[in-house]
């Protein structure tokens, strides 16, 4: 007999807690072993039942029962026909709505009596409480909470949820997430208590490269609705509004950037708790703020999701301590020896030690052009003891970037046992392993997964420290590698949102997402958005979702701002020329209508061994020939969403400009002998990834990438839009040993030089430390780690063929003298793995296929074969061996 369907999910959630969709989506896995399902019944607890329904989807249909209402519960099953027959129901899955309408709110918004004051980075959090009672039976209890700055919310003295860092970051000028908390177990018969921390946060703290501050607003506020249900049906609702009280305590400043400084000894003590008497305490102020642009999240929240012990606690001459986590993470320390009554603690976080075996944060202080002199790198907590049996300190309002802290004040010995480091991001689920028969690169592979990791705190930023800023760029390039390692789906489309509400009514997007008022269209640096390769991630990171989760709503969604892209791409290639193009040729080509050269462009961007001395002549230097390739890139990408979401037109508009602007590049970078100007590894890396040469030219152009990375002693020479594509268009014309050298090169610029060097992160720049253990700049920057892809789909060779591998390919390309490797992607199919080993001239490849899916498996001697769910085994004879 069939077992039954498994893994059920609401949209892209396993907890589907406070959503506020009319029809979630709901997916499931067929049962083990069947090859394809025919047909699915869904029925759920408020009486919808499909009947059986001809279909072999199972990701991601639509809710089509009755109409929901706020709060409601919903528990539904799914059953399927497959080849191996009808299955039973599955077990239960459900969904829980939060409030769905503005007019659901009864709670008004609140504002402390005394708003926290103070320089920027050094202000006070609020606290704030209510007491109410409850006099009959509650059978479950419901916070719904936001506000403008950071909250952390009690019931009795228990802490809502497990969520940190809440709302979360989004583009607070249009979305505002509310949490939906289950706090049941907390609520009592009798005298209750709703205490609230309130901090600045990103709404109002500071924020970026520039330290800016009040970006959103200068106010902190909460908004907060508990609502009790009865054994009867019938919801008593305890909201914020009149009535509460706020004053100051033991959170004396909070700051994202700078850190977090408590003082125990102003804790006061019970005050999250009832009986508590805050008569000497301000009374809130109650304002009106907007309910519409409240909205619900697709992503899992940021939790505490792993608790280090640290390697080593080493005291300096000094006096001070330096903790050694063995690993660069983001989160905070969490200290449970505080000293004796008034002790000090200072605790700086750091990513790398000086000569002194001190801490150094010198390479993460912002030295821009635009800045007159280097900002602070602030990551500085400050904790006073009140001598209490028990006290603790771990801070919640912050986050910092490091491997290394120094504490210092601390009159006595501290141990391993004392200290412990708390990994802080979004609870990612896994999905994507991989280790090989060398361990260096085992090392490199997990460096890029801490690197991703330490910056998918509820956004993806580029470096968890020094700006912390959502960079679409990055995201962009990296999340072909992310969406193998860890579910992405709801953390990217989250993300997307506030790319499209960033978008400028020209259709430029932006650097940055969510954009602060000073890195927008009104800030100083407006004129650095809208560059190619950065804003293309509107086209990109759509499509790739699509590819590894199945999702069409989301290329729907984000068509508008697609579109929006395109067309100011199309308008400033037709209607503008660079000006050093127009001295050399006043009379313009035919072609130049569809060359992209002008507006700001990062261009490639961190080339190995190229500096900016003259921001200036970077800025106004001409990068049409990056530009341009990405053009042709995004509309041959728009093209293929079109057809995908059934824009036929749109489609075929789309595949002609592609074509055009395909030309036009071909006309101006190729010379008349069929060669590439300019004569970059780069350019010929883009110019195969992105098809926008010849058929005929493509061995020759590959054949002069591997003269140019022969001229560099067999060094890479791609800075950051090139790198992710440079070996696996190696290794598909035909020079995979070129590629496996680059990979394992053990000299600068290259990848396992940054794990030579101690490295359990990826850097930002090739040169992060130097031979002689200089830091230099970020050395948690994800996106050079976007070479392991290499590692999952040529090394291990799982590379999917159709959306959300339902089709896929395995074919390992061994090389490197690698003697094994395996990989495994937990798919939204079930999981692929491949294995693979050689001996001699002899080579073994095992094979997982999930149910509903087919495999091709290509061996390395060019054997093919189809492959349905289950295991197998193959083997073949290498030549050469």
């Amino acid at each position: 007999m069939t077992t039954a369907p498994t893994r059920l999910r609401v949209e892209h959630l396993d907890e589907a807690l406070g959503i506020r969709t009319s029809a979630p989506r709901l997916s499931w896995r067929l049962p083990d072993g069947a090859r394809e399902q025919q047909a699915y019944r869904l029925t759920a607890d408020n009486g919808w039942d499909t009947g059986w329904v001809e279909s072999d989807q199972s990701l991601l249909l639509p809710y089509a029962g009755p109409p929901l209402a706020s709060a409601q519960r919903v528990q539904w099953q799914v059953a399927v026909r497959t080849d191996l027959g009808e299955s039973p129901a599955s077990e239960a899955c459900w969904f829980e709505t939060g409030l769905l309408w503005a007019e659901d709110w009864q709670a008004g918004w609140i504002e402390p009596g005394t708003m926290p004051a103070g320089p920027k980075g050094e202000r006070p959090a609020a606290l704030l409480r209510f007491e109410f009672d409850v006099d009959r039976p509650v059978v479950s209890a419901r916070l719904h909470a936001t506000a403008q700055g950071l909250y952390e919310a009690f019931v009795n003295g228990e802490r809502a949820g497990d969520a940190e860092l809440t709302p979360g970051f989004t583009q607070y000028d249009v979305r505002l997430q509310v949490q939906t908390i289950d706090v049941t177990g907390s609520v009592r018969a009798g005298r209750n208590a709703l205490a609230v921390v309130l901090a600045d946060g990103w709404f109002r703290g500071q924020i970026g490269i520039v330290r800016a501050a009040d970006q959103w607003g200068d106010r902190l506020a909460f908004l907060g609705q508990l609502e009790l249900t009865h054994p009867d049906g019938e919801v008593t609702v305890v909201g914020t509004g009149s009535g509460w009280r706020s004053a100051e305590g033991h959170v004396v400043a909070a700051d994202l950037i700078a850190g977090e400084q408590v003082d125990l000894r102003r804790l006061p003590r019970g005050w999250d708790t009832a009986g508590f008497d805050d008569a000497a305490w301000a009374p809130v102020g109650v304002v009106f703020h907007e309910y519409a642009g409240l909205v619900d999240s697709p992503a899992p929240v940021v939790r505490r999701v792993e608790e280090i012990v640290p390697v080593s606690v080493t005291r300096l001459p000094s006096g001070a301590h330096v903790v050694d986590l063995g690993q660069n993470v983001n989160g905070w320390l969490r200290l449970t020896d505080l000293g004796p009554a008034n002790t000090r603690l200072t605790i700086t976080h750091g990513e790398w030690l000086g000569p002194d075996g001190d801490v150094t944060t010198d390479h993460l202080r912002p030295a821009v052009p635009f800045l007159p002199e280097p900002l602070s790198a602030g990551q500085v907590d400050v904790v006073v003891s009140a001598g209490v049996p028990g006290e603790v300190f771990e801070p919640r309002r912050t986050t910092h970037g490091f491997q290394y802290a120094r504490i210092e004040g601390h009159p006595d010995e501290l141990t391993v046992d004392d200290v412990r480091g708390v990994v802080v991001h979004t609870d990612l689920r896994r999905t994507g392993w991989f280790s090989c028969s060398d361990e260096r690169v085992d090392r490199f592979h997990e460096a890029a997964r801490w690197s991703l990791r330490d910056n998918v705190c509820d956004i993806p930023t580029d470096c968890p420290h020094r700006e912390r800023a959502g960079w679409t760029g990055d995201w962009q390039l990296y999340l072909p590698t992310a969406a193998f390692l860890y579910d992405v789906a709801g953390f990217s489309t989250k993300w997307l949102r506030d790319v499209a509400a960033d978008q400028w009514p020209d259709g430029t997007v932006g650097n940055i997402s969510p954009a602060s008022k000073d890195e927008g269209r009104d800030g100083p640096v407006a004129f650095l958005n809208g560059s190619a390769g950065w804003g293309d991630a509107a086209v990109v990171v759509p499509w790739e979702l699509y590819r590894a989760y199945g999702d069409v709503q989301v290329l729907d969604e984000l068509w508008p701002t697609m579109v929006g892209w395109l067309d100011r791409t199309e308008r400033m290639a037709r209607d503008q020329r660079h000006p050093d193009r127009a001295a050399a040729r006043p009379e313009p080509a035919p072609h130049e209508q569809f060359l992209w050269d002008t507006g700001f462009h990062w261009g490639e961007w961190l080339v190995p061994g190229e500096e900016i001395g003259d921001f200036g002549a970077f800025v106004a230097a001409d990068k049409g020939e990056v530009a341009t390739a990405w053009y042709a890139h995004s509309a041959g990408l728009m093209s293929r969403i079109a057809a995908v979401l059934g824009r036929t037109e749109d489609a075929d508009r789309y595949a002609g400009l592609a074509a055009e602007v395909r030309a036009a590049w071909q006309a101006e970078y190729l010379d008349d002998d069929g060669r590439l100007v300019p004569d970059t590894q780069a350019d010929h890396v883009r110019a195969l990834a992105f098809d926008l040469v010849p058929t005929e030219l493509r061995p020759a152009v590959a054949d002069r990438l591997v003269e140019l990375i022969r001229k560099a002693d067999t060094h890479l020479g791609t800075g950051f839009l090139a790198t992710p594509y440079l070996l696996p268009v190696l290794a598909d014309t035909g020079h995979l040993d070129v590629a496996y050298e680059l990979l394992l090169s053990d000299s600068e610029p290259g990848w396992l030089v940054m794990v030579d060097r101690g490295a359990t992160t990826v850097w930002e720049r090739w040169n992060g430390v130097s031979a002689d253990g200089v830091p230099y700049e970020s050395l948690n920057h994800y996106s050079k780690g976007a070479v392991v892809s290499f590692l999952h789909r040529y090394t291990a060779g799982i590379e999917l063929t159709d959306p959300a591998y339902r089709r896929f390919r395995v074919q390992p390309r061994p090389g490197g003298g690698l003697t094994s490797a395996e990989a495994a992607h937990e798919s939204p199919y079930g999981r692929i793995s491949s294995s693979w080993s050689r001996d001699g001239d002899r080579f073994e490849l095992h094979v997982v296929v999930p149910a509903g899916t087919e495999a091709e498996v290509v061996l390395p001697d060019g054997t093919s074969s189809a492959a349905g769910p289950g295991e197998h085994t193959v083997t073949c004879e290498l030549e050469n061996a």
